[in-house]
């Protein structure tokens, strides 16, 4: 492992005040702040703007307050190591992010070549945890475990339906796609269709075409909310009555408002709801009340800031790899998403993902509710 200098000073950044000098600790906070998954970058950010402030209200970490170094990865690879690069040389040794697994594998690896840790709230592809880097963690569950809910779930309610696989081509929706295909294939069924979109598109008319022919029913999307919102729209434009299924990446009221009344009888897997958790209480009241609601990731870039603030408690050190060795070692953490031990690898020790689906309330308003 090669240690930049200035990562080695770490989560060290001396600030004098007249005759007074203090540290803080420098944590990055990477997510796409800007682009088409701005909506999930604002809960990563948030959750961990949030977990600091009461961190530091509380007296920081070690008796040092923690400074937030944010960095806007777009949902891009190459922006996202622009990103890594920069809390390279600004010091940064402890980082939270990113949203997308195809950003988080690139970036984990410069992080780790410069001794910074790095926790994800939300890449859930295998390949983050499965290198044997020192540095990587993640406090979400994975796509083998994912695909293997969502798969068992399409085979015992829709054996007998021809299911079409749909995925964007990147990391996470392609290989979550796979793990499904893998849970399908254990089952005893094969795919209709087996088909890939490019993140960004918009028109899916030819495609909805091909599994109106192929006599499609059930759709697996693995992919973000966005795409996923604008083909439930346009199956209902199209006449193509299918049911169709995802994974967390849809985890986000905003498919709602893109995929308008269509997004009824919508499913996806996701944990069960942290903000129900006992444990988020006082932070879920501490979100509502500055008026922003936290759902899906919120909560689990608020954990990721506990872990390692607490491991850090236990280490009684900011060191990267001290840090990340007591996260292996002191678990399990209490968290607003309950206690969160890691393994080996650096992943959750109790993934624990179910079936939701979207209705209407009584309100005539749509929301997720877990089956």
């Amino acid at each position: 492992m090669k240690k930049s200098l200035l990562a080695a000073l770490a989560t060290a950044a001396f600030i004098v005040t007249g005759p007074v000098a203090y540290a803080e600790v420098l944590l990055g906070v990477a997510a796409p702040i800007t682009g088409p998954n701005a909506a999930v970058g604002a809960q990563i950010l948030r959750g961990a703007e949030q977990a600091v402030a009461d961190l530091n209200a509380a007296g920081g970490i070690n008796g040092e307050q923690v400074r937030i170094v944010v960095g806007d990865d777009v949902s891009d690879p190459k922006q996202g190591i622009s990103v890594a690069n920069k809390f390279v040389a600004d010091g940064v040794g402890l980082v939270v992010g990113q949203y997308n697994s195809g950003v988080a594998i690139p970036v984990s690896e410069v992080l780790a070549e410069n001794g910074i840790l790095h926790i994800t709230p939300a890449a859930t592809n295998p390949v983050f945890t499965e290198r044997g880097l020192w540095n990587t963690f993640r406090i979400c569950g994975r796509d083998d475990q994912q695909g293997l809910i969502a798969g068992t779930y399409l085979a015992e309610n829709f054996r007998d339906a021809k299911i079409a696989l749909i995925h964007d081509k990147t990391p996470y929706g392609q290989g979550l796609a796979d793990e499904t295909k893998k849970a399908l294939e254990s089952a005893g069924i094969s795919e209709a269709m087996y088909e890939g979109i490019n993140p960004g598109d918009v028109d899916f008319s030819v495609l909805i075409a091909k599994m109106k022919e192929a006599g499609v029913s059930v759709i697996y999307y693995g992919g973000l909310h966005t795409e996923a919102g604008l083909i439930l729209r346009q199956l209902a434009d199209q006449g193509l009555d299918a049911q169709m299924m995802s994974g967390d990446g849809t985890a986000s009221t905003e498919i709602a408002a893109i995929a308008g009344d269509a997004i009824e009888g919508f499913r996806f897997t996701f944990a069960p709801d942290p903000r129900r958790n006992p444990a988020a209480t006082e932070a879920v009241e501490k979100f509502r009340a500055s008026g922003f609601e936290p759902e899906a990731y919120t909560l689990y870039a608020y954990a990721a800031v506990q872990v390692i603030a607490k491991a850090a408690e236990a280490a009684q050190s900011v060191d990267p790899t001290t840090v990340a060795e007591s996260v292996k070692s002191n678990g399990p953490f209490d968290t607003v998403l309950g206690e969160r031990a890691f393994d080996e690898k650096g992943d959750i020790t109790n993934p624990d993902y179910i079936v939701y689906e979207w209705k209407r309330g009584e309100d005539g308003k749509f929301d997720y509710l877990p089956l």
